[in-house]
């Protein structure tokens, strides 16, 4: 009885917090629902079908999306790379001094978004793929890194010690009594972010990365909703593409 009535105050605290966000943020549900803001949506919505299929046009989406594919891949296996290195260092194999600040790294890098990444690198390389690239390497190092890490923790240390008390070194000792272990989950960690990756990938076109997400966001900003439908198609069929590829990949690994 007790425990339902705490459950009870709880509810009523989450309901009151949503209501003072309603007030605070002064949001009027109702202009969603009057005639002239129905009209609008419609009209501009209409203005996207049919979406542009020319052959010209089909061909540059085919560029953009493999473009898109490329800074999603090399960004994903540059960030697996790095995040195994840290990964190390985090789960305190080198010392709890090193853990430390290796996990205040990997923090760092995964709090700041991949649109802010993105922005900073194309500032710092120029416009184009490289910037989203080296975006999304960032922001997933600091993900897979401290995914790794946990996953290394987790994993029995007796198949490692006893190759150790067996005459191995550290180095053989991991790679062989460590790494088959974590190897699936890291795997499937890294197939799961670029999965991920893909969508985002695609989203960092809008600060000059390249890709689909710059076609949808110049054929937007020129009032070209034909293409622009015709791009989130194409942003839409790879993703399921990936997805069920990647899907399969990790049901054979487990």
């Amino acid at each position: 009885m007790k425990r339902a009535g705490g459950n009870l105050f709880i509810l009523c605290l989450l309901l009151a917090a949503i209501a003072a966000s309603f007030i605070w943020l002064q949001l009027d549900l109702s202009a969603l629902l009057t005639a002239d803001g129905r009209r609008q949506m419609h009209d501009y919505a209409a203005a996207f079908f049919p979406p542009d299929t020319s052959p010209a046009w089909l061909l540059k989406l085919w560029r953009g999306a493999l473009e898109t594919l490329a800074i999603s891949a090399i960004g994903t296996l540059l960030a697996a790379l790095f995040g195994a290195l840290l990964s190390l260092l985090a789960a305190g194999r080198m010392g709890a001094g090193a853990r430390a600040f290796c996990r205040l790294q990997l923090n760092a890098l995964r709090s700041v978004p991949e649109l802010v990444w993105a922005a900073l690198m194309v500032l710092a390389a120029g416009l184009g793929p490289f910037a989203g690239t080296l975006a999304l390497a960032l922001h997933t190092t600091g993900v897979l890194g401290r995914l790794f890490a946990e996953a290394l923790e987790n994993t029995p240390s007796a198949p490692a010690q006893a190759l150790r008390e067996a005459g191995s070194g550290r180095v053989a000792a991991f790679v062989y009594g460590t790494l088959p272990g974590v190897l699936p989950q890291w795997l499937s960690y890294t197939l799961y972010r670029w999965e991920n990756n893909i969508r985002m990938a695609a989203v960092l076109g809008f600060v000059g990365a390249g890709g689909l997400g710059q076609m949808l966001h110049v054929t937007l900003s020129l009032f070209q909703q034909s293409k622009a439908a015709s791009v989130i198609l194409a942003m839409l069929a790879m993703v399921l593409l990936v997805d069920a590829l990647s899907g399969w990949i990790r049901a054979r690994l487990g």
